[in-house]
C-alpha cells in the first residue's frame, strides 16, 4: 500500500522560511518522480516544484523559482520542500505528489501523478 504523509506547514510571517517533508512508502522510490502541488481556497490545484526519480532534474513555477528548492532523499524514502522569502500568496494547503510512470509525462500537470498525500497548511502572514 502507497502511501505520502506530508509534514512542516505552519503559520509564518512573510519573509521567513519553512521546510516541508513527505515521508513515502510502499513506492519503488529510486524509480518514482516526486513534486509538490499546492491548493488555495477557492482556487485549482497548482504545480510547484518537482524532481526527477534520480533527483538530478528538478522543476520550478516561475512563482517559486529562486525562494523554493526541491531535494530527494533516495535513501529515507523522502521529498522535502524547503520554501524561503516566503509570501502571503504562498499560503495553501500543500500537496505532494508521487508518479510511478516510466513513460516521461508533463511534470506540471495534476494528471501525471498517482499518488497524492493528504496536505499540509501553510500560511504566510503579512
Amino acid at each position: 500500500q502507497v502511501r505520502l504523509v506530508e509534514s512542516g506547514g505552519g503559520l509564518v510571517q512573510a519573509g521567513g522560511s519553512l521546510r516541508l517533508s513527505c515521508a513515502t512508502s510502499g513506492l519503488t522510490f529510486t524509480s518514482t518522480n516526486m513534486a509538490w502541488f499546492r491548493q488555495a481556497p477557492g482556487k485549482e490545484r497548482e504545480f510547484v516544484a518537482a524532481i526527477s526519480w534520480t533527483g538530478g532534474i528538478t522543476y520550478y513555477a516561475d512563482s517559486v523559482k529562486g525562494r523554493f528548492t526541491i531535494s530527494k532523499d533516495n535513501a529515507e524514502n523522502t521529498v522535502t520542500l524547503q520554501m524561503n522569502s516566503l509570501k502571503p500568496e504562498d499560503t495553501a494547503v500543500y500537496y505532494c505528489a508521487a508518479d510511478t510512470d516510466i513513460i516521461p509525462r508533463d511534470r506540471t500537470v495534476v494528471s501525471s501523478y498517482d499518488y497524492w498525500g493528504q496536505g499540509t497548511q501553510v500560511t504566510v502572514s503579512s
